[in-house]
């Protein structure tokens, strides 16, 4: 079967930056839902047309994974906000109750750094900004089932982060 929107897709992956170091390698299979939400779309337009036993190498810029890094999206909240033990690579969802930052958009922030008075948190991916490259194999292709094509996803993690060099813990899950 060849690969069309939508159909699901069995994938196994190896993800590096631009220099090389491994980011994400994918062992065991995976299943994606193609044509949703479940895949970059320069990594579906490469698998386009494609069957089993394919392999590429796509490369993807910021703007083709997870976007250029945003500045706007760091701030700094006052230390007492957070529980003892607020350590660098750790990540919360949201602001904490009391932040005075405004107009931050919800979502998961990773602590960058903990001083004594504040915490500076990031609302960027960690992997913003970061160019990849993704060496990837087809495994299988099928025909997604009518309560699939109607999720659009499959809803799984796409990325297991190795090494986010910023203190994450390696077991990081990344959407």
């Amino acid at each position: 079967m060849k690969i069309s929107a939508p159909c699901i897709v069995s994938l196994r992956w190896r993800l590096e930056d631009a220099q090389g170091q491994l980011i994400d390698e994918l062992e065991e299979p995976l299943e994606f839902f193609y044509g949703g939400d479940d895949l970059f779309a320069k990594v579906e337009e490469g698998l386009a047309g494609q069957e089993a036993g394919f392999e590429a190498s796509i490369a993807l810029e910021p703007e083709h994974a997870f976007g250029e890094y945003d500045s706007a999206l760091v701030c700094f909240e006052a230390r007492s906000l957070f529980p003892d033990g607020v350590d660098a690579g750790m990540q919360i969802e949201g602001l904490p109750e009391g932040a005075v930052t405004e107009g931050m958009a919800p979502g998961i922030y990773t602590v960058t750094d903990v001083y004594p008075e504040h915490v500076v948190l990031d609302g960027n991916h960690p992997l913003a900004g970061v160019g990849l490259r993704m060496h990837l194999k087809v495994l299988d292709v099928r025909e997604a089932s009518e309560d699939e094509i109607e999720a659009g996803s499959l809803g799984e993690a796409v990325f297991q982060v190795a090494n986010l060099g910023s203190g994450a813990p390696p077991d990081a899950q990344l959407h």
